[in-house]
């Protein structure tokens, strides 16, 4: 028998705010964290602005040696989850670490590191690499801060689908508790690849929006969109069995229900014309948690801002829930953050959790008219207030990965 899984402690760091509290206040007041990108020289390059990061000190939240043995990926993971575990809570001293675990990926680890290597070796040559340039580097790392910042020793694993990261890492961690490998688990994603070869790169690709006004570049569901905006950032969250959360008087903020993972099995980039691979990832969680379609009220959609991901998600939500979709509320996060890639899915976990806690679903900022095939409420033009029992967070990922997690309000 499957037992059950709650959310306990949230954390976030984003290009709106760098807690948790921050970041929602700014998702309530329809902020936009896209501007130009201050990180490299944009002169030679189409793209030129994204959603940065702001205002964040590695070295003032983890200490300088150890800031200084980590990329930025890993330190937003580590200040994340340091709220996270605050936010729960969480005393490890009092806990089993070996029944504490860990999920939380990248979709690419440090590009920066990458590049600094490669120009080491092209100026001053190999012997002149940093040491440290593997373990800084590697998507694993993120989770392997994690464990040592806050002494989790439980099963400890990283996911890397592309965008979908965020998702199966929570996904993967409520599995590992539903099925008895750990009692609380800290589990998301984590990103920051705003440099040369990350936009050089999405940009070859034809992926990234190129206009340069920050409120019409992210632009979800509308007819005029033209690719996504690049986002960094973490969310990470804690899951915790259901009676071990109850043990010890812990806050329960929400509780996981449901999660379907699918592939499209069709192209490397594009997802399934007919949505048919999201779809199918959203029935079996509704399936999981034994709801029918007509009793979900909202979607935190991937909603990229591209042409092919708006119109096959919307194909995806129609083919899942039938007649049911037209009462659906439907936004995307990534109008006000951009695209987190890796740990997009994790930060939209965290806005489905507020928007239960607070009844708010909040606007797709930016969009104005949407194309004739998207016929969907997709939260145009204001934010609602309202109750909501049931929320479901959606993410695609390069490679035909889908993934769905339905999120219920706590009921004792």
């Amino acid at each position: 028998m499957k037992r059950r899984v709650v959310v306990t402690g949230l954390g976030a760091i984003t290009p709106i705010g760098n807690d948790v509290e921050s970041f929602w206040s700014g998702i309530k007041a329809g902020h936009v964290g896209i501007s130009e990108i201050t990180r490299f020289d944009t002169t030679d390059y189409k793209v030129k602005i994204a959603a940065e990061v702001k205002d964040f000190s590695g070295k003032d939240i983890l200490g300088f040696r150890t800031a200084k043995r980590m990329e930025l990926f890993s330190q937003y993971a580590v200040a994340a989850a340091m709220e996270a575990v605050k936010d729960a809570g969480l005393d490890i001293e009092k806990e089993d670490p070996f029944r504490v675990g860990v999920i939380v990926g990248s979709g690419v680890g440090s590009l920066q590191a990458a590049e600094a290597g490669v120009e080491k070796i092209l100026t001053k040559g190999p012997s002149r690499v940093d040491p440290l340039i593997v373990p800084k580097m590697i998507t694993n790392m993120a989770a392997g801060n994690v464990s040592i910042a806050v002494g989790a020793r439980g099963k400890c694993t990283n996911v890397a689908t592309a965008c979908a990261t965020g998702t199966h890492c929570i996904g993967d961690a409520f599995r590992a508790i539903q099925y008895g490998d750990a009692d609380v688990m800290l589990a998301g994603g984590t990103e920051s690849s705003i440099c040369p070869i990350g936009v050089a790169g999405f940009t070859s690709l034809t992926a990234l929006s190129e206009s340069n006004d920050p409120l019409r570049a992210s632009i979800p569901f509308d007819k005029d969109r033209d690719g996504f905006v690049m986002g960094e950032g973490a969310g990470i969250v804690v899951l915790e069995e259901l009676e071990h959360a109850v043990s010890r008087g812990a806050q329960i903020l929400a509780e996981v229900v449901g999660y379907g993972a699918t592939a499209d099995a069709f192209h490397i980039t594009s997802p399934a014309e007919d949505g048919s691979g999201a779809a199918r990832a959203m029935v079996d969680a509704m399936k999981e948690a034994d709801v029918k379609p007509e009793q979900i009220e909202y979607i935190n959609a991937h909603g990229t801002s591209t042409h092919h991901n708006d119109l096959f998600e919307t194909r995806a939500v129609k083919a899942a829930f039938g007649d049911a979709a037209s009462n659906l509320k439907i936004n995307s996060t990534k109008s006000m953050i951009g695209h987190l890639l890796g740990a997009a899915g994790a930060v939209e976990f965290i806005v489905c959790v507020k928007s239960i806690l607070d009844g708010f679903i909040h606007q797709t900022v930016g969009t104005q008219e949407v194309d004739e095939e998207l016929d969907l409420n997709y939260m145009v033009g204001a934010p609602a207030e309202q109750e909501i029992t049931y929320a479901m967070s959606n993410s695609l990922g390069f490679g035909g990965h889908n993934g769905s997690i339905l999120i219920k309000k706590y009921e004792a």
